[in-house]
């Protein structure tokens, strides 16, 4: 426990001693560092959940464009010659 506190107190008698400027800095960092263990958590979380479909990560949006056929699959002639140049 001491040496939780003798770092703390060491990282504040350090923090005090710089400029105002510098003092920004250090906080924009400590800011970035927990940014960055919010994104190791959340890939984490992600990784632990189950695995999911294409379709099932997309379904909320299947069928919102108006226009164009329902299913592509249904009219061949509409992708005649789609990804050629």
């Amino acid at each position: 426990m001491t040496q939780a506190i003798d770092k703390e107190q060491i990282v504040i008698d350090e923090f005090r001693k710089l400029s105002p400027n510098k003092q920004e800095e250090v906080i924009d960092f400590i800011h970035f560092l927990q940014f960055k263990e919010m994104q190791k958590q959340d890939v984490q979380h992600k990784e632990d959940k189950e695995p999911i479909s294409a379709y099932e990560a997309a379904k909320e949006f299947a069928g919102c464009v108006d226009g164009g056929p329902g299913d592509l699959a249904t009219n061949k002639k509409y992708l005649e010659g789609y990804g050629w140049k």
